[in-house]
């Protein structure tokens, strides 16, 4: 994947304000349970008000109800779709809102 402003590579963490790699093994993170709590933390900590979150181009990444639960609670829009629908609903977002994203971009 290409991000403006980053190296390309497989998988991305963006913020209102920035991004880097993601890297799954920060939280622990595998296919199953899917993505963590605390790897949406990061986007919560920069303002993001809405969050999208990839699930791979074979929608194999899942998302644990606990993360689910973590957005709900801080009031978070969440939008997950398979990575090349979740890379346009983030670019069309980010134009008007602080939105955040996690970016699978394999499997």
């Amino acid at each position: 994947m290409r991000v403006k402003g980053l190296a390309p590579g497989k998988d991305f963490k963006l913020y209102p304000g920035g991004g880097r790699d993601w890297d799954w093994s920060e939280t622990g993170t595998r296919h199953e349970p899917g993505i963590q709590p605390a790897d949406v933390e990061e986007l919560l900590a920069h303002g993001a008000t809405t969050v999208v979150l990839s699930r791979g181009m074979e929608l194999r990444l899942l998302t644990d109800q606990a993360t689910l639960a973590l957005l709900e609670q801080h009031g978070v829009v969440v939008h997950v779709a398979g990575t090349t629908e979740a890379v346009e609903i983030y670019n069309r977002l980010a134009e008007a809102e602080p939105v955040g994203g996690l970016f699978h971009s394999t499997c």
